[in-house]
């Protein structure tokens, strides 16, 4: 049993020959080394957080702000025993553009509604998370077994690919960027040490960056950064908050969303936990309440729905860092920049194709971990109730598969969750 409720984090130095070391849950690097990783978190979150409100019509330097605040929510109710980051929610996209109405562009006039939902699922999920806490996490387990969860944390990865893909489509010098940003990535990965490979995500994203400036400003090719807008935002700004309006039918379309997100966190959590060695199950409860908690405060405010991040669980993976004040640091950096409108214009300068090229890298990362997952469990892939249960879901999750009734729309994420669940449940009905 721990002695205190924070765990005493012990400080580790890097490795003298420069080859990466494994930073568990409750050591420390030194204080720039630290701050550093906390930097590559919030670029690792970074592009999910902003697209997710941009395509729901919310303030992203808002949603920046309130996963600052979800993130270190989250952190105190798990003890800072978890290494988790949790940034907005793609799962809440396609519903709450089908409550509000939203267009697509500009803000979202019936921001209030969808908001009303987003803390009707904060809720449901927070009550599932005491559920957890009072008779623990078997009923779950049973109903998400590792071939489940696996299947559904690789399936994110899949279903955002297009996303990446897409973003770098429109023409052949960013296509071609997009892959030099890949590159980038992986020469860092493979041959950078130390710290600098540990940073592989920031470091490959800023070489990308430098060359695609010296094309494109310099030589002429491709569309030039515009550089102006940094100019000419201010520095500090207040983000735009919002009040919610609770419309019972948006409530209960958006409340259901609660069991994909405990299907998320649940395999973040079974991959952490397989990528540190240590059975984290016992903070389980913990991880939804926090996630459920945060949601309900985001929401609260005009912010977007958030989950933990796979895409820094795909960061944990290559460096080997699982230190949980990592994350308190980036959730502060992410407080201090969603009150920068400055920092917003900075963003704004990153070109689609070097986004795009990390996103390839990070969405990848993304599937990955939803296979180790199935690889650290021993799945058995000769029984065929896991066989089909992985195979439909990845290509419902892949392929976006939805479906309609009536006014209510199941997206691929949601359907292929919910799909794992019940065919595993159908198909192990001949064992009973």
């Amino acid at each position: 049993m721990a002695s205190s409720y924070f765990p005493k984090w012990r400080l580790r130095a890097a490795a003298a020959n420069g080859q990466a070391q494994v930073i568990g849950t409750d050591e420390r690097l030194p204080g720039p080394q630290t701050f550093a990783m906390g930097v590559q978190h919030v670029v690792a979150m970074f592009g999910s957080t902003v697209l997710a409100p941009l395509l729901m019509g919310f303030d992203p330097n808002l949603a920046i702000f309130m996963s600052g605040i979800g993130t270190l929510l989250f952190f105190v109710l798990v003890a800072g025993r978890v290494p988790s980051y949790l940034g907005s929610s793609f799962s809440f996209i396609g519903l709450v553009i089908a409550v509000s109405g939203y267009g697509g562009t500009g803000h979202n006039a019936n921001l209030g509604v969808a908001l009303g939902g987003i803390i009707a699922c904060g809720v449901v999920y927070t009550l599932i998370g005491f559920v957890v806490m009072a008779v623990g996490t078997r009923w779950i387990e049973k109903l998400m077994p590792p071939v489940v969860t696996g299947a559904v944390v690789a399936v994110i990865g899949l279903n955002l690919a297009p996303i990446a893909v897409k973003s770098v489509s429109d023409n052949s010098f960013d296509a071609w960027m997009a892959l030099g940003t890949v590159i980038c990535v992986g020469i860092v990965a493979v041959f950078g040490r130390g710290m600098l490979q540990r940073l592989l995500i920031l470091v490959g994203l800023m070489l990308a960056y430098v060359i695609y400036a010296l094309l494109t400003n310099g030589a002429g090719m491709g569309k030039p950064i515009d550089f102006s807008i940094v100019a000419q935002a201010a520095w500090f700004g207040i983000p735009h908050f919002a009040a919610p309006v609770f419309k019972l039918s948006a409530m209960a379309l958006l409340a259901p969303i609660a069991v994909i997100l405990v299907a998320e966190n649940l395999g973040h959590i079974k991959a952490v936990s397989a990528m540190t060695g240590q059975n984290l199950d016992k903070y389980m409860g913990r991880a939804f309440v926090g996630d459920g908690l945060a949601t309900i405060v985001s929401g609260s405010v005009g912010g977007t729905g958030v989950t933990t991040y796979a895409e820094n669980i795909g960061v944990m993976a290559v460096t080997k860092i699982y230190s949980t004040l990592v994350f308190v640091v980036a959730a502060v950096i992410a407080l201090i920049l969603g009150f920068s409108p400055k920092f917003g214009a900075v963003i704004q300068t990153i070109p689609s194709a070097v986004l795009g090229g990390v996103s390839i890298v990070v969405f990848g990362l993304i599937a990955v971990s939803g296979a180790r997952i199935w690889v650290e469990n021993k799945v058995d892939f000769s029984d065929n109730r896991n066989l089909i249960v992985a195979a439909v879901t990845l290509v419902l999750g892949a392929g976006d598969f939805t479906l309609k009734l009536g006014q209510f729309a199941l997206g691929g994420i949601g359907t292929a969750t919910f799909g794992a669940i019940i065919l595993y449940a159908l198909l192990g009905l001949k064992k009973k």
